[in-house]
């Protein structure tokens, strides 16, 4: 390890940080392995969505505190006053997410969407609901509906200490931005653990071809969740030793592995450029848990597996009277049905790949992925060429 990575270290042991201050990561396609048929975009993250802006608040504290707050904005202007079309699906509902009623009933988001940790969601209300209160021209506003996900990160974070702040909300709100998207233990995903590996936060894109419209569709996941991890359909859980059940099948486990077998969750944001319906976003939330299946999740006892799709096209603006909107026909979404399975499997994979080991509570480890063994499994299983 560089001198500069050992400081960079022990800094983040002790200090806040956005974004800005994470090192640089690892993702899957640098290791020669393009999953799916469609390509991605150019960045390869939800931010290819024209308009759709990312934010971090990483809390790093002493040995316990480990975790933090992912924000999507769907547009950089006043989304309270130009509402995107969105819906939302629950794959498996043990979990404590916020706001998911109003936007199935309306089928609008009217505020950042935020993601921390399960005993932090109210501090995550309070703080956007106040956020959006003093903005400019809301002075009238007496209802705001806060939409805010949430994984278990109390393996690694001491989750009962209730450590984000409103202001670490507010934080991560306003550092939203375009551009490359900070993946790995950052964010929401500092103290994340999926599939037997530390987890953490990713993102992913497709962009469907011309004849298909030319539309983009992206995947941010907050990952961390069980299953028998599987890259590209190369079994690497099992191959690797680390995977649910493994104690039962094979008799004593990897202690190095996080907790009971079904520990976890998984929340999943979804955006697109193509003009579509809340009900047709629902059809695209659903497929997003396609997505998650073919990493490896079975969607567990345990798992609160949630997902938020919105679109950037059709905004609603307050209009009082009836308006026309042009909306894709059913029998043209199956490119992007398949778009939002591919985008939501490489964020898990961008997730995992970008993780770094973190020790936190009670000395709690969870390890990175090995990017070496990896290359060799999926050498081995002729997903990369023998030269990578």
């Amino acid at each position: 390890m560089s001198i500069r990575c050992v400081v960079l270290s022990l800094l983040l042991c002790i200090v806040p940080m956005t974004a800005a201050a994470q090192s640089e990561s690892t993702r899957l396609r640098a290791l020669g392995v393009e999953p799916g048929l469609f390509e991605p975009g150019p960045l390869n993250a939800i931010t290819d969505v024209a308009g759709v802006q990312v934010g971090h608040r990483t809390l790093r504290e002493g040995d316990a505190v480990r975790t933090g707050v992912t924000t999507i904005r769907p547009h950089g202007g006043d989304l309270f006053r130009e509402k995107v079309p969105a819906a939302v699906h629950v794959g498996n509902g043990f979990g404590k997410a916020a706001g998911f009623l109003q936007v199935r009933e309306l089928g609008t988001i009217e505020t950042p969407v935020v993601l921390t940790n399960t005993l932090d969601v109210g501090t995550a209300v309070d703080a956007t609901v106040a956020w959006t209160l003093d903005r400019p021209g809301h002075e009238d506003v007496g209802s705001v509906n806060a939409v805010v996900g949430e994984t278990n990160d109390g393996y690694l974070n001491d989750i009962r200490g209730q450590h984000v702040t409103g202001e670490d909300v507010i934080g991560a709100i306003e550092s939203a931005s375009g551009g490359p998207v900070a993946e790995g233990s950052v964010g929401a995903g500092t103290g994340t653990s999926a599939l037997g590996w530390k987890g953490g936060i990713g993102t992913s894109s497709r962009l469907l071809p011309d004849e298909y419209g030319g539309y983009t569709v992206g995947a941010l996941v907050q990952a961390n969740y069980g299953g028998v991890l599987r890259i590209d359909g190369v079994p690497v859980g099992e191959r690797l030793g680390r995977y649910d059940f493994r104690s039962v099948v094979e008799g004593e486990g990897d202690s190095e592995t996080q907790g009971p077998d079904d520990a976890g969750s998984c929340m999943i944001v979804l955006a697109t450029d193509a003009p579509v319906s809340p009900r047709t976003l629902e059809r695209m939330a659903k497929r997003a848990m396609l997505g998650l299946a073919r990493t490896g999740s079975y969607a567990s006892n345990g798992s609160g597996d949630f997902v938020v799709a919105f679109s950037t096209q059709n905004r609603r603006a307050g209009e009082d009277v009836p308006r026309p909107d042009s909306l894709l026909p059913n029998d043209q979404m199956s490119p992007l049905f398949l778009a939002t399975v591919e985008a939501t499997e490489e964020a898990v994979y961008n997730a995992l790949t970008a993780a770094t080991t973190v020790t936190g509570r009670d000395g709690h480890t969870q390890v990175a992925l090995p990017l070496d063994r990896l290359r060799s499994l999926l050498r081995d299983a002729g997903r990369l060429d023998a030269n990578e």
